[in-house]
Protein backbone atom coordinates (compact mmCIF):
# COMPACT_ATOMS: atom_id res chain seq x y z
CA UNK A 1 0.00 0.00 0.00
CA UNK A 2 1.36 3.45 -0.95
CA UNK A 3 1.35 6.40 1.44
CA UNK A 4 -1.43 7.93 -0.67
CA UNK A 5 -3.51 4.75 -0.36
CA UNK A 6 -2.95 4.69 3.40
CA UNK A 7 -3.96 8.34 3.74
CA UNK A 8 -7.11 7.69 1.70
CA UNK A 9 -8.05 4.70 3.85
CA UNK A 10 -7.32 6.75 6.97
CA UNK A 11 -9.70 9.47 5.83
CA UNK A 12 -12.33 6.86 4.93
CA UNK A 13 -12.06 5.25 8.36
CA UNK A 14 -12.16 8.61 10.16
CA UNK A 15 -15.31 9.57 8.25
CA UNK A 16 -16.83 6.16 9.00
CA UNK A 17 -16.11 6.53 12.72
CA UNK A 18 -17.62 10.01 12.71
CA UNK A 19 -20.79 8.68 11.04
CA UNK A 20 -20.91 5.86 13.58
CA UNK A 21 -20.73 8.33 16.47
CA UNK A 22 -23.52 10.34 14.88
CA UNK A 23 -25.70 7.24 14.49
CA UNK A 24 -24.88 5.34 17.68
CA UNK A 25 -24.20 8.28 19.99
CA UNK A 26 -27.83 9.31 20.61
CA UNK A 27 -28.84 5.69 21.29
CA UNK A 28 -25.86 5.20 23.61
CA UNK A 29 -26.68 8.35 25.52
CA UNK A 30 -30.38 7.45 25.75
CA UNK A 31 -29.42 4.09 27.25
CA UNK A 32 -27.04 5.68 29.77
CA UNK A 33 -29.70 8.17 30.81
CA UNK A 34 -31.86 5.27 32.06
CA UNK A 35 -29.28 4.59 34.78
CA UNK A 36 -30.06 5.89 38.28
CA UNK A 37 -28.66 9.04 39.91
CA UNK A 38 -25.05 8.82 40.96
CA UNK A 39 -24.27 5.90 38.65
CA UNK A 40 -25.53 7.90 35.68
CA UNK A 41 -23.40 10.86 36.75
CA UNK A 42 -20.22 8.76 36.86
CA UNK A 43 -20.93 7.20 33.46
CA UNK A 44 -21.80 10.54 31.86
CA UNK A 45 -18.50 11.90 33.16
CA UNK A 46 -16.59 8.88 31.89
CA UNK A 47 -17.99 9.36 28.38
CA UNK A 48 -17.07 13.05 28.48
CA UNK A 49 -20.67 14.26 28.29
CA UNK A 50 -20.53 15.99 31.67
CA UNK A 51 -17.92 17.52 33.92
CA UNK A 52 -17.54 16.24 37.47
CA UNK A 53 -20.02 18.83 38.74
CA UNK A 54 -22.68 17.75 36.24
CA UNK A 55 -22.19 20.66 33.82
CA UNK A 56 -22.60 19.49 30.18
CA UNK A 57 -19.35 18.88 28.30
CA UNK A 58 -18.52 18.29 24.65
CA UNK A 59 -16.68 14.96 24.86
CA UNK A 60 -17.22 12.42 22.08
CA UNK A 61 -17.07 9.36 24.33
CA UNK A 62 -14.26 7.58 22.47
CA UNK A 63 -13.40 6.57 18.90
CA UNK A 64 -16.41 4.23 18.44
CA UNK A 65 -14.30 1.56 16.75
CA UNK A 66 -16.26 -1.37 18.17
CA UNK A 67 -19.76 -0.14 17.29
CA UNK A 68 -18.42 0.79 13.84
CA UNK A 69 -17.32 -2.83 13.42
CA UNK A 70 -20.77 -4.10 14.42
CA UNK A 71 -22.53 -1.93 11.86
CA UNK A 72 -19.93 -2.46 9.12
CA UNK A 73 -20.09 -6.25 9.57
CA UNK A 74 -23.88 -6.18 9.33
CA UNK A 75 -23.71 -4.14 6.11
CA UNK A 76 -20.98 -6.30 4.60
CA UNK A 77 -23.15 -9.39 4.98
CA UNK A 78 -26.25 -7.79 3.51
CA UNK A 79 -28.01 -6.73 6.70
CA UNK A 80 -29.42 -3.35 7.66
CA UNK A 81 -27.38 -1.38 10.16
CA UNK A 82 -30.53 -0.05 11.84
CA UNK A 83 -31.41 -3.52 13.10
CA UNK A 84 -27.95 -3.87 14.68
CA UNK A 85 -27.98 -0.56 16.58
CA UNK A 86 -28.78 -2.14 19.95
CA UNK A 87 -25.92 -4.57 19.49
CA UNK A 88 -23.57 -1.70 18.60
CA UNK A 89 -24.58 0.18 21.76
CA UNK A 90 -24.21 -2.95 23.88
CA UNK A 91 -20.68 -3.58 22.62
CA UNK A 92 -19.67 0.01 23.34
CA UNK A 93 -21.09 -0.25 26.87
CA UNK A 94 -19.10 -3.42 27.49
CA UNK A 95 -15.93 -1.77 26.17
CA UNK A 96 -16.38 1.17 28.52
CA UNK A 97 -17.16 -1.13 31.44
CA UNK A 98 -13.71 -2.63 30.89
CA UNK A 99 -12.10 0.82 30.69
CA UNK A 100 -13.61 1.94 34.00
CA UNK A 101 -12.41 -1.22 35.74
CA UNK A 102 -9.01 -1.22 34.02
CA UNK A 103 -8.36 2.33 35.18
CA UNK A 104 -9.05 1.25 38.76
CA UNK A 105 -6.89 -1.87 38.52
CA UNK A 106 -4.00 -0.02 36.85
CA UNK A 107 -4.51 3.12 38.96
CA UNK A 108 -4.39 5.22 35.79
CA UNK A 109 -5.04 8.83 36.68
CA UNK A 110 -5.96 10.20 33.23
CA UNK A 111 -8.02 9.10 30.24
CA UNK A 112 -9.17 11.17 27.24
CA UNK A 113 -7.21 14.20 28.47
CA UNK A 114 -8.79 14.45 31.93
CA UNK A 115 -8.87 12.63 35.30
CA UNK A 116 -10.29 9.12 35.26
CA UNK A 117 -13.66 8.42 36.86
CA UNK A 118 -12.20 6.67 39.91
CA UNK A 119 -9.80 9.58 40.49
CA UNK A 120 -12.79 11.95 40.59
CA UNK A 121 -15.55 9.90 42.22
CA UNK A 122 -13.59 7.25 44.09
CA UNK A 123 -12.97 3.56 43.50
CA UNK A 124 -16.34 2.22 44.77
CA UNK A 125 -18.43 4.49 42.54
CA UNK A 126 -16.27 3.76 39.48
CA UNK A 127 -16.52 -0.01 39.97
CA UNK A 128 -20.28 0.09 40.52
CA UNK A 129 -20.76 2.32 37.46
CA UNK A 130 -18.81 -0.19 35.36
CA UNK A 131 -20.97 -3.02 36.69
CA UNK A 132 -24.10 -1.08 35.79
CA UNK A 133 -22.87 -0.52 32.22
CA UNK A 134 -22.31 -4.25 31.81
CA UNK A 135 -25.82 -5.02 33.07
CA UNK A 136 -27.27 -2.33 30.83
CA UNK A 137 -25.58 -3.87 27.78
CA UNK A 138 -27.16 -7.23 28.53
CA UNK A 139 -30.56 -5.65 29.15
CA UNK A 140 -30.47 -3.97 25.74
CA UNK A 141 -30.01 -7.33 24.04
CA UNK A 142 -32.50 -9.12 26.31
CA UNK A 143 -35.18 -6.60 25.34
CA UNK A 144 -34.31 -6.62 21.62
CA UNK A 145 -37.05 -8.28 19.51
CA UNK A 146 -34.58 -9.15 16.72
CA UNK A 147 -34.37 -12.95 16.18
CA UNK A 148 -30.58 -12.87 16.65
CA UNK A 149 -30.73 -11.11 20.03
CA UNK A 150 -30.59 -14.22 22.22
CA UNK A 151 -27.57 -15.63 20.38
CA UNK A 152 -25.94 -12.20 20.49
CA UNK A 153 -26.50 -11.92 24.25
CA UNK A 154 -24.98 -15.36 24.82
CA UNK A 155 -21.99 -14.53 22.63
CA UNK A 156 -21.43 -11.20 24.39
CA UNK A 157 -21.59 -12.90 27.81
CA UNK A 158 -19.00 -15.44 26.73
CA UNK A 159 -16.83 -12.61 25.46
CA UNK A 160 -17.01 -10.79 28.82
CA UNK A 161 -15.83 -13.94 30.61
CA UNK A 162 -12.94 -14.13 28.16
CA UNK A 163 -12.15 -10.44 28.75
CA UNK A 164 -12.04 -11.07 32.50
CA UNK A 165 -9.73 -14.05 31.94
CA UNK A 166 -7.41 -11.83 29.89
CA UNK A 167 -7.41 -9.11 32.53
CA UNK A 168 -6.65 -11.62 35.27
CA UNK A 169 -3.78 -13.04 33.22
CA UNK A 170 -2.44 -9.53 32.61
CA UNK A 171 -2.37 -8.83 36.35
CA UNK A 172 -0.75 -12.20 37.08
CA UNK A 173 2.01 -11.55 34.55
CA UNK A 174 2.98 -8.39 36.42
CA UNK A 175 3.99 -10.52 39.41
CA UNK A 176 6.17 -12.87 37.35
CA UNK A 177 9.92 -12.49 36.92
CA UNK A 178 10.64 -10.44 33.79
CA UNK A 179 12.60 -13.27 32.16
CA UNK A 180 10.00 -15.92 33.06
CA UNK A 181 7.20 -14.79 30.73
CA UNK A 182 6.86 -16.24 27.24
CA UNK A 183 5.58 -14.55 24.12
CA UNK A 184 2.93 -17.23 23.69
CA UNK A 185 1.52 -16.43 27.15
CA UNK A 186 1.49 -12.74 26.34
CA UNK A 187 -0.19 -13.24 22.95
CA UNK A 188 -2.87 -15.44 24.55
CA UNK A 189 -3.51 -12.78 27.17
CA UNK A 190 -3.73 -9.97 24.61
CA UNK A 191 -6.08 -11.97 22.38
CA UNK A 192 -8.46 -12.49 25.32
CA UNK A 193 -8.17 -8.95 26.67
CA UNK A 194 -8.44 -7.04 23.38
CA UNK A 195 -9.03 -9.34 20.42
CA UNK A 196 -12.08 -11.04 21.94
CA UNK A 197 -14.28 -7.93 22.00
CA UNK A 198 -13.36 -6.80 18.48
CA UNK A 199 -14.10 -10.33 17.30
CA UNK A 200 -17.39 -10.31 19.17
CA UNK A 201 -18.33 -6.96 17.64
CA UNK A 202 -17.86 -8.36 14.12
CA UNK A 203 -19.66 -11.59 15.02
CA UNK A 204 -22.65 -9.67 16.40
CA UNK A 205 -22.89 -7.70 13.17
CA UNK A 206 -22.91 -10.99 11.28
CA UNK A 207 -25.60 -12.42 13.56
CA UNK A 208 -27.82 -9.39 13.02
CA UNK A 209 -27.35 -9.82 9.27
CA UNK A 210 -28.63 -13.39 9.80
CA UNK A 211 -25.45 -14.86 8.35
CA UNK A 212 -24.69 -18.57 8.66
CA UNK A 213 -22.41 -19.92 11.37
CA UNK A 214 -19.27 -20.25 9.19
CA UNK A 215 -19.58 -16.55 8.25
CA UNK A 216 -20.13 -15.58 11.88
CA UNK A 217 -17.03 -17.54 12.88
CA UNK A 218 -14.95 -16.01 10.10
CA UNK A 219 -16.02 -12.52 11.13
CA UNK A 220 -15.06 -13.30 14.71
CA UNK A 221 -11.66 -14.45 13.46
CA UNK A 222 -11.24 -11.24 11.47
CA UNK A 223 -12.00 -9.10 14.51
CA UNK A 224 -9.75 -11.12 16.81
CA UNK A 225 -6.74 -10.86 14.54
CA UNK A 226 -7.37 -7.17 13.89
CA UNK A 227 -7.79 -6.73 17.65
CA UNK A 228 -4.42 -8.29 18.34
CA UNK A 229 -2.86 -5.97 15.76
CA UNK A 230 -4.67 -3.11 17.52
CA UNK A 231 -3.16 -4.16 20.87
CA UNK A 232 0.33 -4.35 19.41
CA UNK A 233 0.02 -0.80 18.10
CA UNK A 234 -1.53 0.33 21.39
CA UNK A 235 1.47 -1.08 23.27
CA UNK A 236 3.84 0.79 20.96
CA UNK A 237 1.90 4.03 21.42
CA UNK A 238 2.10 3.64 25.20
CA UNK A 239 5.89 3.55 24.99
CA UNK A 240 6.59 5.99 22.15
CA UNK A 241 3.33 7.90 21.58
CA UNK A 242 2.52 11.57 22.04
CA UNK A 243 0.79 12.23 25.38
CA UNK A 244 -0.82 15.39 23.99
CA UNK A 245 -2.67 13.20 21.47
CA UNK A 246 -3.34 10.08 23.53
CA UNK A 247 -4.56 11.83 26.68
CA UNK A 248 -2.50 9.40 28.79
CA UNK A 249 1.06 9.67 30.13
CA UNK A 250 3.60 7.98 27.84
CA UNK A 251 5.42 5.06 29.41
CA UNK A 252 2.76 4.35 32.04
CA UNK A 253 2.82 0.63 31.25
CA UNK A 254 6.61 0.56 31.64
CA UNK A 255 6.43 2.35 34.97
CA UNK A 256 3.79 -0.15 36.09
CA UNK A 257 6.02 -3.09 35.03
CA UNK A 258 3.43 -4.27 32.50
CA UNK A 259 4.50 -7.26 30.41
CA UNK A 260 3.20 -5.75 27.18
CA UNK A 261 3.90 -7.44 23.86
CA UNK A 262 6.91 -5.31 22.76
CA UNK A 263 8.38 -5.61 26.26
CA UNK A 264 8.11 -9.41 26.34
CA UNK A 265 9.52 -9.63 22.81
CA UNK A 266 12.48 -7.59 24.03
CA UNK A 267 12.87 -9.59 27.26
CA UNK A 268 12.96 -12.88 25.34
CA UNK A 269 15.46 -11.64 22.73
CA UNK A 270 18.54 -12.94 24.54
CA UNK A 271 20.36 -9.64 23.99
CA UNK A 272 22.32 -7.46 26.43
CA UNK A 273 19.48 -4.94 26.15
CA UNK A 274 17.09 -7.66 27.39
CA UNK A 275 19.20 -8.09 30.53
CA UNK A 276 19.21 -4.32 31.08
CA UNK A 277 15.44 -4.20 30.67
CA UNK A 278 14.97 -7.12 33.08
CA UNK A 279 17.07 -5.33 35.70
CA UNK A 280 14.95 -2.21 35.34
CA UNK A 281 11.75 -4.29 35.63
CA UNK A 282 13.05 -5.90 38.83
CA UNK A 283 13.54 -2.46 40.36
CA UNK A 284 11.12 0.31 41.26
CA UNK A 285 11.47 2.20 37.95
CA UNK A 286 10.14 5.25 39.76
CA UNK A 287 11.86 8.05 37.84
CA UNK A 288 11.23 9.40 34.32
CA UNK A 289 14.87 8.70 33.45
CA UNK A 290 14.44 4.99 34.25
CA UNK A 291 11.31 4.84 32.08
CA UNK A 292 13.24 6.44 29.20
CA UNK A 293 16.04 3.90 29.68
CA UNK A 294 13.51 1.05 29.65
CA UNK A 295 11.96 2.32 26.41
CA UNK A 296 15.40 2.55 24.80
CA UNK A 297 16.20 -1.00 25.95
CA UNK A 298 12.97 -2.32 24.42
CA UNK A 299 13.95 -0.68 21.13
CA UNK A 300 17.53 -1.96 21.14
CA UNK A 301 16.37 -5.48 21.99
CA UNK A 302 14.10 -5.50 18.95
CA UNK A 303 10.76 -5.14 20.72
CA UNK A 304 9.55 -2.28 18.55
CA UNK A 305 10.48 -3.95 15.26
CA UNK A 306 8.96 -7.27 16.35
CA UNK A 307 5.67 -5.62 17.36
CA UNK A 308 5.38 -3.76 14.06
CA UNK A 309 6.09 -6.93 12.06
CA UNK A 310 3.69 -8.98 14.17
CA UNK A 311 0.94 -6.38 13.73
CA UNK A 312 1.35 -6.62 9.95
CA UNK A 313 1.21 -10.42 10.13
CA UNK A 314 -1.97 -10.35 12.24
CA UNK A 315 -3.57 -7.96 9.80
CA UNK A 316 -2.81 -10.36 6.95
CA UNK A 317 -4.50 -13.13 8.93
CA UNK A 318 -7.47 -10.85 9.59
CA UNK A 319 -7.90 -10.14 5.89
CA UNK A 320 -7.82 -13.89 5.17
CA UNK A 321 -10.66 -14.49 7.64
CA UNK A 322 -12.62 -11.60 6.16
CA UNK A 323 -12.27 -12.95 2.61
CA UNK A 324 -13.92 -16.19 3.75
CA UNK A 325 -16.95 -14.36 5.14
CA UNK A 326 -17.17 -11.58 2.52
CA UNK A 327 -15.59 -12.63 -0.81
CA UNK A 328 -16.58 -9.35 -2.51
CA UNK A 329 -13.86 -6.75 -1.74
CA UNK A 330 -16.31 -3.89 -2.34
CA UNK A 331 -18.66 -5.19 0.36
CA UNK A 332 -15.73 -5.55 2.76
CA UNK A 333 -14.35 -2.05 2.13
CA UNK A 334 -15.54 -0.45 5.39
CA UNK A 335 -14.21 -3.31 7.50
CA UNK A 336 -10.86 -3.18 5.73
CA UNK A 337 -10.66 0.59 6.22
CA UNK A 338 -11.34 0.21 9.94
CA UNK A 339 -8.75 -2.54 10.28
CA UNK A 340 -6.15 -0.43 8.49
CA UNK A 341 -7.01 2.54 10.67
CA UNK A 342 -6.48 0.75 13.97
CA UNK A 343 -3.10 -0.59 12.88
CA UNK A 344 -1.79 2.70 11.47
CA UNK A 345 -3.00 5.05 14.18
CA UNK A 346 -0.68 7.12 16.33
CA UNK A 347 -3.01 7.86 19.23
Amino acid sequence: MTSTDAATEGHEAAALLERTRDIVGPHLRAAVETLPGTIRRVVMYHFGWQDADGVPAAGQGGKAIRPALVLAAARALGGGQESALRAAVAVELVHNFTLLHDDVIDQDATRRHRPTAWAVFGVPDAIVAGDAMLALAQRLLAEDPHPAAARAAARLSGCVIELCTGQQADCALEERDPLGVTLDECLTMATAKTGALLGCACALGALYAEADEPAVGAMDGFGREAGLAFQLIDDLIDIWGDATRTGKPVGADLAAHKKSLPVVAALTSGTPAADELAALYRGAMSTPAEVVRAAAAVDRAGGRDWAQACAADRMARAVHHLSRAVPDPAAAQDLLALAEFVTRRTC
